[in-house]
């Protein structure tokens, strides 16, 4: 009950805070490539229930049809404006639309695509029973992905190498999680995005 005191009290007041940037970065999405503002990707939440994630689109509008879900550095796919949302995870801050929703949360594993979940649901199990969260402990572990998946098959070396380190550490993040210690992971999160 306080963790979500706390979301709707946050997000509620990081969604005013952010108007303005949020109205400089649509006009620039929308002014850099044709297409919608925001992205609405389908993702598994809590139990595996679907919802749609926002995000500020950071690819061309075909995207899906040109290439995996997946992506790495210098994917053609991305925008000019979308290199800059991505490298910064300013592209992620619509998210507070979807943790004052109940959908999310501030802190917990990343929100997976279903077909992903289909392909190895035995590594998605202990996640799916937590609240996805908008960064967490294996997202500041795996902030450069992109870069580690570069010139790699992505599927294989996600699934492989990045995904179970990722999903661990939010686990393991989640046996000992307060609600001190998410507001420092936002804290280090934020930080991050200006570095």
């Amino acid at each position: 009950m306080l963790r979500r005191t706390f979301d709707i009290f946050a997000s509620s007041l990081g969604l005013l805070a952010l108007l303005p940037l949020f109205v400089v970065l649509a006009v620039w999405v929308k002014v850099d490539s044709r297409g919608p503002v925001f992205y609405r990707a389908p993702r598994a939440g809590q139990g595996g229930r679907p919802f749609k994630l926002w995000k500020f689109r950071s690819m061309v509008t075909d995207a899906a049809s040109r290439g995996p879900g997946i992506t790495a550095g210098g994917d053609p796919r991305v925008t000019r404006a979308g290199a800059f949302l991505r490298k910064t995870k300013m592209d992620e801050l619509p998210q507070l639309i979807n943790v004052l929703r109940g959908e999310m949360t501030f802190v917990g594993p990343r929100p997976e695509d279903p077909r992903y979940i289909a392909k190895r649901p035995e590594l998605y199990a202990a996640a799916l029973k937590l609240k996805p969260g908008v960064t967490g402990a294996g997202s500041l572990e795996f902030r450069d992905e992109e870069a580690v998946l570069a010139g790699k098959d992505l599927e294989a070396a996600y699934f492989e190498e990045v995904l179970p380190r990722k999903l661990a550490a939010d686990v393991a993040y989640a046996r000992r999680q307060t609600l001190r210690t998410d507001i420092a992971m936002i804290l280090k999160t934020v930080g991050r995005m200006f570095r």
